[in-house]
């Protein structure tokens, strides 16, 4: 066809709520064309063409709009749609390929002008786009920019009518939950060598996932866990524990440790109910059935024969003759369909009051995977179960899994149980466990343990790359990693993505002041920001006002969320923001002005109401050798006169530098350079007193301690690593002093940060 509908919203969003307005995604893009659609147009009257256009349009749309696609543009009789444009959930590939296959479907169950039949081919293809934010709704034309919308093109064309034609990367990340057909390789104008090409046929169920290595750590996970479950169990108390933690954190392989470790509770036999909530069911009460399947021994493809007989003998021990028989047909039909139509939801209640009864004969222990995934239907069976089990007082725990963004839907009293990275030592054992079963080099551990974070996901798909033939220089960031990590970051409102996205760009500890400066914002803004981060376990604290990322890949993947020019951008302002070794004038009293500017006590002097007051720096922060000398000289507090005489009363400069280190002598076991420290006042001052002295030691005594009872060897010692703010005249006099935690001064030690390199072979978890 020639002709060109364009239907939907094209009402773009330019809220605060995106403070980036474009972004680097990877995206699923689906291309669907009709079959002989010129041949269609010339026999039939252009009123017939229209509304067969409105008939087929409308059915198309409403498939890609239930499975979250956006409709991006309709040209003749082809549709595009994106998948993941704005949002991502880490099943964009999965989504577009279901509804690739759905469109078909659904144009055979609609009637059509003079009963004719449309057949569709329909291409996926996944990959990297600039997207602009603010127009990714339905009807926005040009939302994304890149190769991949040309390779979905091309790909329908090879698909047979009625057939769903898939690129190598969609095949990748629908593996296990679309079962797949590869074909030839296909020539492709513009491409060499040939694409390979897959047929998706349809969905599968995902089998259960294999655990059979050795748990490492996780051993105050397993133990508190334990204890509230037996505990439920002991005092016929049911309690709800929620077990929390990221995508790769390893939620199901604790849950499988837990079921198989935990069978008794103070001798008596403990039964498991283990459901996992599949992403995107096709029946709203899935893992209701799920359970019922498991409780009743029914396997999929068993015939409605041996279903009845199965429901049967596990029903008969609970309920009388009558009931069994009334009750069976509707447990079939929640088997058969379990979707939330009445019938189903009373299945559903049936469900639940068998396991109520049979956690009365023995403690019962529900599991439900995943349960981030289920709809609210299952939220509802689950509240109801636990209520009943409370109000009965039996001896049932409920124990869900699910990712820390999720809107927890617990009653009553419950307990949250997170998942924290693991230890570096950790890592590294199941590095090698993992390097030595598939065959690759052990000595690869020291270079994976800083990329895998702690997360033993992650760390399974950089050794399943590697086995795929991953590059060995590059390393690069395996795809079922940055899908996870992505639906992570789409997780966050606009606000706080940027601040990912711009810390990831700047990199190593970064401060407010510094994201602030990069996104152009107010002083301040970001900070509320960056707590939020902390709480949600994406960021670590570093310091007072410092932030570092919990996991490589999220840094990684925020950074390649901008586009080049932001980044540029991003860079200039962060490098152009004063330094930390600045004072403004203005934060000055009039009269110590001058004599601040004299004794050059700040390296550039910076005024008016964009500059940042300088901050007292915490010792914890220091790390260089000539660095904590210089603050310990600036900190010596300045002792007032005592003598009555006015004269007598001249206010006293505080020491201002330190001599060089000594040299290490042979009876010293400290490596070269690390000589012992000592703060020499200018000639003239005030010896300090005794308890300043031994203050200054403890400090020291501290900040030795802090480093292993050596300075790091990759810490800058430069003495410009930082600068120390004398004294000012008449800050004694007013019975200022400086020091750790004290409150503002006039002037005060305002050390830049030292250039700390990353230490080798160490994780970020660690």
């Amino acid at each position: 066809m020639t002709t060109t509908i364009i239907v939907g919203d094209a009402r773009r969003t330019t809220t605060p709520d995106w403070p980036v307005p474009e972004e680097r995604r990877t995206v699923t893009v689906l291309f669907a064309d009709i079959v002989g659609s010129t041949a269609l147009v010339d026999r039939l009257d252009p009123e017939d063409v229209r509304a067969l256009q409105r008939v087929y349009f409308d059915t198309v749309s409403g498939v890609l709009h239930r499975w979250q696609g956006v409709v991006e543009k309709y040209v003749g009789d082809a549709v595009m749609a994106l998948f993941g444009a704005r949002h991502s959930d880490g099943f964009d590939a999965y989504r577009a390929v279901r509804a690739g296959l759905e469109i078909q479907a659904a144009l055979d169950r609609r009637p059509m002008v003079g009963g004719i039949k449309l057949r569709v081919r329909v291409g996926v293809a996944t990959g990297e786009v600039v997207v602009d934010l603010g127009g990714a709704v339905s009807g926005g034309h040009g939302v994304a920019s890149g190769a991949v919308i040309t390779t979905a093109a091309r790909l329908q064309e090879y698909a047979p009518p009625g057939a769903v034609a898939l690129c190598a990367a969609t095949a990748r990340a629908t593996a296990g939950l679309i079962t797949q057909r590869q074909l030839t390789p296909v020539p492709v104008a513009g491409r060499v060598p040939p694409v390979p090409v897959w047929h998706a046929v349809g969905p599968v169920r995902p089998g259960a996932d294999q655990h059979d290595g050795p748990l490492i750590g996780r051993r105050r996970e397993l133990a508190t866990i334990r204890d509230q479950v037996s505990w439920a169990i002991r005092t016929k108390n049911p309690r709800w524990v929620s077990l929390v933690g990221p995508t790769g954190s390893g939620r199901s392989r604790l849950l499988h440790e837990l079921a198989r470790g935990l069978t008794t509770v103070d001798g008596l036999s403990v039964r498991w109910c283990v459901t996992t909530c599949q992403p995107y069911p096709d029946q709203v009460l899935a893992p209701v059935a799920e359970l019922l399947r498991g409780l009743a021994g029914v396997r999929h493809g068993d015939g409605a024969a041996v279903v009845h007989d199965r429901l049967v003998a596990a029903l008969t021990p609970l309920f009388p003759p009558t009931q069994v028989a009334t009750a069976v047909p509707v447990l079939q039909r929640l088997l058969s369909i379990p979707d939330g139509s009445p019938t189903a939801s009373a299945g559903a209640a049936i469900c639940r009051e068998i396991l109520l009864r049979l956690a009365a004969q023995r403690p019962l222990i529900v599991a439900v995977d995943d349960v981030d995934r289920a709809g609210p239907a299952v939220s509802r069976f689950l509240r109801g179960l636990f209520n009943a089990a409370t109000a009965r007082g039996l001896p049932l725990a409920m124990l869900t899994l699910h990712q820390p963004q999720w809107t927890d839907t617990r009653p009553g009293p419950a307990r949250r149980v997170t998942i924290r990275p693991l230890a570096t030592v950790q890592s590294g054992r199941l590095l090698r466990h993992l390097l030595t079963r598939a065959g690759q080099p052990v000595a690869l551990v020291d270079r994976l343990l800083p990329l895998v974070g702690g997360r033993p996901g992650h760390a399974a798909a950089y050794v399943a790359s590697l086995v795929d033939g991953a590059d060995l220089v590059a390393l690069s960031l395996p795809e079922a990693v940055r899908r996870a990590v992505a639906a992570e970051l789409d997780h966050l409102d606009g606000e706080r993505r940027a601040v990912l996205m711009a810390a990831g760009i700047l990199g190593g500890v970064i401060s407010s002041a510094t994201i602030d400066r990069a996104l152009g914002w107010k002083p301040g803004r970001s900070a509320p920001a960056l707590r939020a981060l902390v709480t949600a376990g994406l960021l670590l604290a570093h310091h007072a006002d410092g932030y570092a990322f919990a996991a490589p890949a999220l840094r990684q993947v925020a950074a390649e969320r901008l586009p080049r020019a932001l980044r540029a951008v991003f860079a200039r302002r962060a490098a152009n923001a004063p330094r930390l070794d600045t004072v403004r004038l203005d934060a000055l009293d009039p009269v110590d002005r001058p004599a601040v500017v004299r004794a050059g006590a700040v390296g550039a002097v910076v005024g008016g109401a964009a500059a940042r007051p300088a901050k007292v720096v915490r010792l914890d922060a220091v790390r260089s050798r000539a660095s904590l000398d210089t603050v310990l000289a600036a900190l010596a507090p300045a002792p007032r006169a005592t003598a009555t005489d006015p004269a007598e009363r001249r206010r006293v400069p505080a020491p201002t530098m330190a001599t060089p280190p000594a040299a290490p002598t042979r009876q010293t076991n400290r490596p070269p350079g690390s000589g012992r420290l000592r703060a020499v006042a200018p000639t003239g001052a005030v010896p300090p007193t005794p308890a300043t002295v031994a203050t200054q030691a403890a400090v020291v005594s501290a900040a030795r301690a802090n480093a292993g009872g050596h300075w790091p060897s990759d810490v800058d010692r430069s003495p410009v690593a930082i600068r120390a703010v004398p004294a000012v005249p008449g800050a004694a006099g007013r019975g200022g002093r400086a020091g750790v935690g004290a409150p503002p001064g006039p002037v005060r030690a305002a050390p830049r940060p030292p250039s700390i390199g990353r230490p080798q072979n160490l994780a970020a978890s660690a």
